[in-house]
Order: structure tokens, then sequence, then C-alpha cells
């Protein structure tokens, strides 16, 4: 029976599929926390309260981002390049989503409606980390080698999805609130079609590898594609609502430091 658990199984137990998963997390997490630091080096002398919870965040990426290095070292294996259709973090950057790139090489203070942006793009990008990662720990919370780390990542995305929803309801009450509301419309549109587009890559680059017979690679494919339809239909209002979280001033401390052995 094909299942999510199954699915994560099959490509876990072989080294090259492992390999390019965890070289794609990695990647990604990377980008993230490069992306974090600039921003938190740029905040605009009125929102510098936020500048040490937006480091925390991107200290948090580039955390992971050795977790998913150390998981490949751990298995005597090394990170692979990534295919750039599963790229995406670059790929959200390319559709105009987030603050770009350009920007943030510069060594110009942001804007407040920079950092709302900011704001808005971590909330649905989050909402999806987290939701990965609890589907991750619901299956692999007792493994012996990605057990710590699945769970230590997992609680790292919630505490971001709860730091994106609380200073965004910050900003809506001084007054962005249709900016907001404008501008998380806009990101979930793009990132459930980038997230397609990127789902769709990374399971035939694992068909490849697996060796899935077409019917199994149709089926996946299909499931992808019923996604971005029950996403696009409405199932996105999850990522565009605002609710004041459970975890208060969620980033408000330091970093926790990865497991030893991850």
């Amino acid at each position: 029976m094909l299942s999510a658990k199954s699915l994560f199984q099959e490509i876990l137990d072989n080294d090259e599929s492992f390999a390019l998963l965890c070289s794609i997390a990695a990647s990604g997490e990377s980008q993230g926390g490069w992306e974090n630091a600039r921003i938190a080096a740029l905040v605009p002398d009125t929102q510098r309260d936020l500048a040490p919870k937006i480091t925390r965040h991107g200290a948090d990426e580039d955390k992971h981002g050795r977790i998913f290095n150390a998981l490949l070292k751990k298995r005597g294996l090394k990170p692979v390049p990534v295919p750039p259709e599963t790229d995406y973090t670059m790929l959200l950057e390319r559709n105009g989503i987030g603050l770009a790139h350009d920007k943030l090489k510069r060594d110009e203070p942001l804007t407040v409606q920079d950092i709302v942006t900011y704001l808005a793009h971590s909330r649905v990008t989050e909402q999806r980390a987290s939701e990965q990662m609890q589907l991750l720990r619901k299956h692999f919370a007792d493994h012996p080698d990605l057990g710590r780390a699945v769970k230590m990542i997992s609680n790292d995305e919630d505490n971001h999805l709860a730091y994106c929803h609380e200073e965004l309801l910050r900003f809506a009450y001084a007054g962005h609130g249709r900016a907001i509301r404008r501008t998380l419309r806009e990101c979930a549109l793009a990132e459930i079609r980038v997230y397609r587009d990127v789902s769709l890559a990374v399971m035939a680059h694992m068909g490849r590898i697996l060796g899935w017979p077409k019917p199994k690679a149709a089926l996946l494919a299909a499931g992808i594609h019923a996604v971005y339809l029950y996403e696009r239909l409405g199932g996105r209002r999850r990522m565009v609502s605002l609710r004041m979280p459970e975890r208060r001033d969620a980033l408000g401390g330091p970093a926790t430091p990865e497991p030893e052995a991850a």
C-alpha cells in the first residue's frame, strides 16, 4: 500500500535518494539562514526590536542545514548537487515572493513594508515547513538515526510559525492589515504553485533513482496535482489566516543547539 510513511521509508533506505533529499533540504535551510541574517542586518531603526528574533530565525535555519549535512556524514555520504528545478527557496525568489536577493545584498536599510513582506512570506512558507515536519515527526520520531533531528527541527518550525503570526498581528494592529492580507494572498498563490512544481521534480528524480514503475510515478504525480487543486480552490486559507499563537515570543531567546549526533 502506498502511504506517506512507506514512500519516505523507501527514500530513506536508499543511499542515493537519501543523499538527494538531505542535500535539497540542507540547501534550502542554508539559503533561509542567509536571507534572515541579511534581513536582520538591514532592519529599519523603527523595528530594531525585531532584529534579534530575525537573527534567531536565521540561526535556526543554519542549524537545520548543518543537521541535514550531519545526517549525510553519519551515513558516510556527501552532499550532492541540487537540481535547479527542486530548489524551492530560489524558485520562490525568482517568482518575486519575499525580498529580492539583489535588495538584500545592498547595504541599504529595509522599509517597514519590506519587513511586512518578509513576515508574510515567512508565514506562508513556515506553514508548509511546519506541516511537513509534523508529518515526519508522526512517522519517524522514534527512528534511531532521524528521530532527534526530526523532533528538533519540527519544534523550531512551529516556533517560526508562531513568531510570524504574532508579529504580523502586531503590524496589523498598527495599521498594516490591508497590505498584510494582500501580500499573504500573493505569497500563498505563488507558493502552492512552486510547491507543486518542486514536488513533481523531486518525485521524478526519486522515481529515476528508485526505479519506480510508470503506474506508481503517475499515481504520485496525480496526488501532487490533487493537492495543488485543493489548495488552489481554498485549502490555502490555512496559509493566510492569522491568530494569536499559544507560543508567545517564540523566538525571544537564543537558538537551541543541534544534537551532538544528529
